[in-house]
């Protein structure tokens, strides 16, 4: 299984803010001992939406924190291709999603396989054949 995660899910992993760390972390665990080779998989986006907040507050850790989490070797990181673009624009127009919401979207439906896409908004529940759950 691939677990793509939204740029919500990965802020509440990285600086840990609870509730939701605590119910994410426990799910992702849930996860592991199911499905043990369970891999992580972000657009390249969220580097963008994650990182803007750290940087504005020149949190020199947090950025670091998250340059670790992007770097990780066992997070496949999603390129933003013209595809991936033409393929969220359809979706915008179909289901009047934001632009970052379409192209994590978007980014998810390019990986083959098992995936759910983790976040926590619901409104990506209607993207047909885009399996989502709410962790957090």
């Amino acid at each position: 299984m691939i677990l793509f995660l939204d740029a919500c899910i990965i802020i509440y992993w990285i600086e840990a803010s609870d509730p939701f760390h605590a119910r994410l972390m426990a799910r992702l665990r849930a996860f592991r001992q199911k499905a043990p080779e369970t891999t992580f998989a972000v657009s390249r986006l969220s580097w963008l939406e994650c990182m803007v907040k750290p940087l504005r507050d020149k949190d020199r850790a947090l950025v670091d924190e998250y340059r670790a989490f992007f770097d990780a070797k066992q997070l496949s990181v999603i390129e933003l291709t013209a595809p991936i673009i033409e393929r969220a624009t359809a979706l915008r127009a179909e289901h009047g999603l934001k632009t970052p919401d379409a192209l994590q979207a978007a980014s998810a439906l390019e990986l083959a396989g098992d995936v759910l896409f983790l976040t926590n908004d619901q409104r990506f529940g209607k993207v047909a054949g885009l399996p989502v759950e709410i962790p957090a």
